[in-house]
C-alpha cells in the first residue's frame, strides 16, 4: 500500500478542524499569469547575493566576512550540482510542465549564467581589492612559492618531494590517452605542452589530491600566518612529470558535476543497497560548470576542455582571478583566537529548570517547554535522549533522523538505548541530499545495536523532526514528545535558528504515535487530533488557514498572516496569498531563501510584504501566525511552502497550545518582524534592497542573544525578562546600552575618587 492510497482512504483533516475551512468564493487557486511569479533559480541566486553582501559589509568582523565568502562559494557549488544540473537535464528534453513563471530551460540557463557570472565577478573583486589586503594587514597571507625566501622554499620543495610527488599521476591526453574522468569539485592542473620538438601542442592533466591539505603553512617575514596553495606547489614542479616535453603553460581548473541521486525506488529491492550503488556512480555525473584560475595557456585549451566535458565555452566557463573555491580558504583563520576579527562570544544558554539533567521528565510532565536555538542550547535535547536511554522506566524511543551529522551523540544514545533492551525505532532518511553516506553509516550503527531502522515511505522523504519517548509511570504509560523545525544535529543547532518544543500533551503524543505507525507500517489514523501531516493534508491545511483569514477580512474582522520560512514556491499558496491580500489581509512574510511571490503589485499583492534576514546565524525556523479574527493561532513546522514539502515529503505542522509557549513565540515573532539592521526587502521586480538603518534599529539575533542570557539567570525559563521589552521601539539600542554602561562606570569612578 502506498501513501497515495492512504490519502485517498481518509488521511485528510476532519471537517471540524479550523484549517479545513472552505475556500471562499473569489479565491483563485489555479496558476495565473506567468508574470505573477518570480523564477525559482534567479530567486535563489538573489539569496546568495545577500550572503555575498555580508562578506562585503565593513560592519562585519574580518574573519566572519571570510566565512560568508566561503558560504557563498559553497552555496554556489550546490546550486550548480542540483538546480543547474536539473535545468540542463530539462534542456535535453526531460521536462514536463513549464514552471509557473513560464521560463523555458534554455532561457533559465542563460539568465542564471548571466547572474552567476556577475556574482562570481563581484566575489573575486571583493577578495582581491578588500579581503585579501585586509587579511594581510592582520598578518595572514597566501603567497606563491617563488615569493618565499630560498631556505623556506627549499624546505617546501623537500616536502613536495617526500610527501606529495609520489602521490601524483601525470595524465597526457592524446589519441592514445583519452581524456580522463575528473572528479567533482576536485582541483586539477591543466598543462599545455609541446612534444618532441614539434610545433603541435599537447595537453596534460594532474589531479591535485583532495585528501591532502590545500593550504600548506610556510614562514614569511612580517606575517603571523602564511600559506602556499597546494596547486601552486604542484605547478612549480610540473616539469618533473613531462620531461620529454616543453612546458607552455599551467593553470588550475575545477569541474562541477550533476551530483543529484536518481533513484527508482519501485525498481530497487533494497533501498540501502540502491543508494549505496548510486553514491558510487554519482561522482561520474555530467559536468555542469568549469572554473579556471589564473595561468598561462588557458585560451589555447579552453575549447579542448569544454569539448571533452560537453560544456558551453561561454556560459558554462567561469574564469576567476584568484584562488578556486573560497570555502577552502577558511583554514587560514582556524586556530586564530584574536577576538577583534570575530563576532562577539556567545554560548547557547540552558534555561534554569532544564539544567537538572535528572529532572527532565518531571519538568516536561508539568508543562510544555520551548527552546529557541541557537540562543537556547541544544544540550537539553541531547540530555533528554541520554536520560531516556538509561532510564529503566523508559520502554520505547522513536525518532526521525534527517541530517544527524558526523559525530552524533543522539545516534550514540539511541544505540545505547537499544543495547539496554529498550524498543528503539529510528526512521533514517537515506535520501537526505549530500548526507546520504553519513546516514547510511548511522543506519548500520543502529542496526548493529539492535534498533529497528526504517528507511521511510516509498517515494517520499521523511523530513519531519519528531521524537517520542514512552515511559512507565506508576499505573500508566506516558508519552513525552519533542517536535522541531530543525534537524537533530548538534553542530547545526549552534549555527541555525530553529524552534523546538517538549510536551507531554496526550493528544499530541497520540498523534506522534500515529505518525510513527504511518512511517513504519503505512497505518494512517482515522483522524489526527492536533498535528497536520504531509502529504495527508498539509497543503489543504495551509490553504484553509489562508482562506479563513480571507473570510475574516471580508467580514471586517482582524485578518493578518505572519509567516517565517526558508522558501515560498507553491503556486496554489501564492495565489491564495494574492487573493487574501486583495480581500484585505495584511501579510508579512520572512522568507530566507527562494521566494516566487511578487509583493507590492497593485491589484494583486498590495498588502504583501516580503523580507529576508541574513545575519550571523542561518535563519531556519518555520513559524506561522494567523490572526483568526482576534483569536490568534501559532504553528511551527518542519515544512516550507513548497510543492515537495506538501506532496513528496513527510512533514509535520504543530499547533502551539500552551499559553506560556504562545507568549514566548509572540515575543520571538515581534522581535523577528521588527528587525531592520539585517533585513532585506523584496521588490516586485525580484530584487532585494537593504532596509535603511538608524538609531534604535533592531537586530533580532542580537536581541535574542541578550534575552537568552537574561532568561538563563531566571529560575523560570518561561518568564519574560522584565528588564527588556519585546517592542522594538522600547528596546535599548546597542549604542544606548554602551552609553549607559559608560555612565555607570563613571559614577563608580567618581564614588571611589571624588
Amino acid at each position: 500500500m502506498t501513501l497515495t492510497n492512504l490519502q485517498d482512504s481518509g488521511g485528510e483533516p476532519p471537517p471540524s478542524q479550523p484549517f479545513s475551512t472552505p475556500v471562499p468564493s473569489g479565491v483563485v487557486l489555479d496558476s495565473g499569469d506567468p508574470s505573477h511569479y518570480l523564477n525559482r533559480e534567479l530567486s535563489w541566486l538573489e539569496f546568495n547575493a545577500r550572503v555575498l553582501a555580508e562578506a562585503e559589509s565593513s560592519e562585519v568582523p574580518l574573519f566572519e566576512r571570510l566565512k560568508f565568502l566561503g558560504i557563498f562559494s559553497s552555496n554556489l557549488d550546490e546550486f550548480f550540482m542540483v538546480r543547474v544540473a536539473g535545468l540542463k537535464a530539462q534542456q535535453g528534453g526531460k521536462f514536463g510542465d513549464l514552471p509557473p513563471d513560464g521560463m523555458l530551460p534554455d532561457e533559465a540557463l542563460a539568465k542564471t549564467s548571466e547572474r552567476a557570472h556577475a556574482l562570481v565577478e563581484r566575489a573575486y573583486k571583493l577578495w582581491n581589492s578588500d579581503l585579501s589586503p585586509a587579511l594581510a594587514r592582520a598578518g595572514i597571507v597566501i603567497v606563491r612559492p617563488e615569493q618565499l625566501e630560498p631556505s623556506e622554499l627549499q624546505t617546501l620543495d623537500d616536502r613536495f618531494g617526500s610527501e606529495i610527488f609520489p602521490v601524483l599521476t601525470p595524465l597526457a591526453i592524446d589519441p592514445g590517452h583519452p581524456f580522463p574522468h575528473l572528479r567533482n569539485k576536485n582541483i586539477n592542473l591543466g598543462i599545455m605542452l609541446t612534444r618532441d620538438q614539434l610545433t603541435h601542442s599537447g595537453f596534460g592533466v594532474i589531479q591535485v589530491p583532495a585528501m591532502m591539505p590545500r593550504l600548506l603553512p610556510v614562514k614569511v617575514a612580517n606575517a603571523e600566518r602564511a600559506f602556499v596553495l597546494l596547486e601552486d606547489l604542484v605547478a612549480r614542479h610540473v616539469s618533473q612529470f613531462f620531461q620529454a616535453s616543453r612546458l607552455r603553460g599551467t593553470y588550475p581548473f575545477r569541474v562541477t558535476r550533476n551530483f543529484d541521486l536518481e533513484i527508482d525506488e519501485e525498481e530497487g529491492e533494497d533501498l540501502l543497497q540502491t543508494i549505496q550503488a548510486e553514491l558510487r556512480r554519482r561522482d561520474r555525473g555530467n559536468a555542469v560548470r568549469l572554473e579556471i584560475g589564473m595561468g598561462e595557456g588557458v585560451d589555447a585549451s579552453v575549447s579542448r576542455l569544454c569539448k571533452a566535458l560537453n560544456l558551453n565555452p561561454v556560459s558554462d566557463v567561469y574564469r576567476v582571478p584568484g584562488p578556486l573555491y573560497f570555502a577552502d580558504l577558511l583554514a587560514i583563520i582556524e586556530g586564530d583566537g584574536r577576538r577583534e576579527y570575530k563576532d562577539e562570544r556567545f554560548s547557547p544558554q540552558i534555561p534554569g529548570p532544564l539544567r537538572d539533567k535528572d529532572n527532565l521528565f518531571e519538568v516536561i510532565g508539568q508543562r510544555d517547554v520551548l527552546l529557541h536555538h541557537p540562543f537556547d542550547s541544544f544540550d537539553p535535547v541531547v540530555e533528554f535522549i541520554n536520560h531516556a536511554a538509561d532510564d529503566p522506566d523508559v520502554l520505547a524511543i522513536k525518532q526521525t533522523l534527517y541530517r544527524a551529522g558526523g559525530d552524533s551523540p543522539i545516534v550514540k544514545a539511541l544505540a545505547r538505548a537499544a543495547e539496554n533492551g529498550k524498543q528503539v525505532t529510528a526512521v533514517v532518511e537515506l535520501k537526505a541530499r549530500f548526507d546520504e553516506a553519513s546516514n547510511i553509516r548511522w543506519a548500520h550503527t543502529l542496526e548493529q545495536s539492535g534498533a529497528q531502522v526504517i528507511y521511510g515511505l516509498l517515494g517520499l522523504k521523511t523530513h519531519a523532526k519528531a521524537l517520542l519517548v514512552v515511559r512507565r509511570e506508576q499505573t500508566r504509560l506516558r508519552r513525552y514528545v519533542h517536535l522541531s523545525t530543525g534537524n537533530y544535529n548538534r553542530g547545526t543547532a549552534r549555527l541555525y535558528t530553529d524552534i523546538g518544543i517538549f510536551t507531554a500533551n496526550e493528544e499530541i503524543g497520540a498523534d506522534v504515535t500515529s505518525l510513527f505507525n504511518l512511517l513504519t507500517g503505512y497505518s494512517a489514523p482515522p483522524r489526527w487530533n492536533r498535528l497536520v501531516v504531509a502529504p495527508l493534508g498539509l497543503h489543504e491545511a495551509v490553504l484553509g488557514l489562508i482562506a479563513r483569514e480571507t473570510s475574516h477580512a471580508r467580514a471586517g474582522r482582524k485578518a493578518t498572516i505572519h509567516a517565517q520560512m526558508n522558501a515560498l514556491v507553491d503556486v496554489d499558496v501564492i495565489d491564495a496569498l494574492y487573493a487574501a491580500s486583495e480581500a484585505g489581509v495584511d501579510i508579512h512574510l520572512r522568507v530566507r531563501g527562494v521566494c516566487c511571490l511578487r509583493p507590492g503589485i497593485p491589484g494583486l499583492s498590495s498588502r504583501i510584504r516580503v523580507d529576508a534576514i541574513i545575519d550571523r546565524f542561518l535563519e531556519h525556523s518555520r513559524l506561522f501566525r494567523f490572526e483568526n479574527g482576534g483569536a490568534a493561532e501559532i504553528y511551527i513546522s518542519s515544512a516550507d511552502w513548497m510543492p515537495r514539502n506538501f506532496h513528496r515529503r513527510v512533514e509535520v505542522l504543530t499547533p502551539i497550545l500552551d499559553e506560556h509557549m504562545k507568549s514566548r513565540l509572540e515575543e520571538i515573532r515581534e522581535i523577528l518582524f521588527s528587525d531592520v539592521a539585517k533585513t532585506w526587502q523584496l521588490g516586485s521586480d525580484g530584487l532585494y534592497e537593504r532596509l535603511p538603518t538608524g538609531p534604535g534599529s533592531i537586530r533580532s539575533q542580537q536581541r535574542f542573544m541578550e534575552l537568552a542570557r537574561e532568561r538563563a539567570k531566571l529560575s523560570d525559563p518561561l518568564v519574560r525578562p522584565s528588564t527588556v521589552s519585546v517592542l522594538g521601539a522600547q528596546v535599548p539600542t546597542e549604542e544606548e546600552r554602551k552609553e549607559r554602561r559608560a555612565k555607570e562606570r563613571q559614577k563608580k569612578k567618581q564614588g571611589r575618587f571624588g
